[in-house]
């Protein structure tokens, strides 16, 4: 049971650290076709659909998109309440 915890645990920390590798690369100029441009459309893949999400409810402020922000906080929450389902 304590491996299942400990594996859904890392599972939402690595998904929060996507989230975060995924926005600082969207602040680094890509050419089309290039490495990073290949990863950060994987990491993309894995990410955008749950930053959606937030993003429909969530206007950018200044030109700045919070939603990452708010995605982060809601996944910490989801947390929690998995884990004090699970425990």
């Amino acid at each position: 049971m304590l491996n299942f915890v400990v594996l859904i645990q890392r599972l939402f920390n690595i998904y929060e650290v996507l989230i975060v590798v995924w926005c600082l690369l969207s602040w680094v100029p890509m050419r089309g076709g290039g490495f990073l441009d290949d990863v950060r459309g994987a990491i993309g893949m894995l990410v955008e659909p749950y930053l959606g999400i937030f993003r429909r409810v969530i206007p950018p402020f200044g030109g700045i998109d919070f939603s990452p922000v708010v995605a982060i906080l809601a996944l910490g929450i989801i947390e929690r309440l998995v884990f004090s389902l699970i425990l």
